[in-house]
């Protein structure tokens, strides 16, 4: 009698999979295909040449710019992802452990994910760097205001401005990118939290166990599918990350500086190098698909469910 019905279950996936067959599938064979060809033009859908083999990836990995993005991706990914969920599981952590105005703080904590990341990017600016009503006149930003001379104490340097370093600017993309993520991050894990039983810490309680051997070996142990997932999207995100860079150093991005992967791509379309965009989105694909593929490895070694 099962089976007679299976249909009914095909009609209500049936719009799911129609949106993916046009706005995912259909995207990831094109952008396969292009990747492969030679003078492109996507209004009429023609091509000058077919099958130039691996030649616009070599093009892509010979251009200069693709591998100053490819590198900042890179340093984003690997700098944010960890200290982020880090973060957010520390603040989790303290959350769940304050009942009075904890509501309120959750809703203060979650109300940079809702704000528009252009807008905060510019809050941002202004607050390493503000630019005087003449735009040859720049003075110091809050934050700059606040550090003051212990800036060089550190050897960061003077953070935004027209002369700042490569490592400042990416100080302040990674300060920027990690607080942004931080919200998602914290509600998911406090949800994750308040679900994990209370018999485990009263158990913890009656062996006298520090506060620090109950995170280790409770907290962290039932978070770890919540953590896992919390890692898988983070990497993918940030491997996907453009609009921080624009929301900081604008569309110029300091001469692609500070772009990203995705940025490159973007660049290369208004270029009207399709076959060469294809590629650098196929690389960004392959790189993300490995990292997840590492990512679920090590979460069936690592993760209890």
């Amino acid at each position: 009698m099962e089976s007679k019905h299976q249909w009914r279950g095909w009609i209500f996936l049936a719009p799911t999979l129609i949106l993916m067959a046009v706005f995912t599938f259909y995207p990831f064979f094109k952008t396969l295909g292009m990747a492969f060809l030679n003078g492109y033009d996507p209004l009429l859908g023609v091509h000058q040449k077919f099958s130039v083999g691996f030649q616009n990836f070599i093009d892509a990995f010979n251009y200069p710019q693709f591998k100053q993005c490819l590198q900042n991706t890179i340093i984003v990914t690997i700098v944010t992802v960890p200290v982020s969920t880090i973060l957010a599981l520390l603040i989790a952590v303290a959350l769940n452990s304050i009942k009075p105005f904890q509501k309120f703080l959750q809703t203060i904590f979650f109300v940079p994910y809702i704000t528009n990341t252009i807008a905060i990017g510019m809050v941002f600016a202004i607050m390493f760097t503000m630019i005087g009503t003449p735009k040859t006149v720049t003075t110091p930003g809050v934050i700059n205001s606040i550090l003051g001379v212990n800036i060089n104490w550190i050897n960061i340097g003077k953070i935004g401005g027209s002369r700042s370093t490569y490592f400042t600017k990416m100080f302040v993309l990674c300060v920027y990118i990690i607080w942004n993520a931080l919200p998602f991050k914290i509600l998911i894990l406090l949800g994750a939290l308040q679900s994990v039983n209370k018999q485990y810490y009263d158990a913890a309680k009656v062996d006298c166990a520090s506060r620090f051997r109950t995170f280790m070996k409770i907290t962290v142990p039932m978070l770890s599918p919540m953590l896992a997932y919390v890692l898988i999207t983070g990497f993918i995100g940030s491997f996907k990350e453009y609009t921080a860079s624009v929301a900081i150093f604008g569309q110029q991005l300091n001469t692609f500086e500070m772009n990203t992967v995705v940025g490159y791509i973007y660049d290369q379309i208004g270029l009207a190098k399709y076959g060469r965009a294809a590629a650098g989105a196929l690389i960004l694909f392959m790189i993300i698909l490995a990292f997840t593929i590492f990512n679920n490895w090590v979460s069936s070694k690592k993760v209890h469910y």
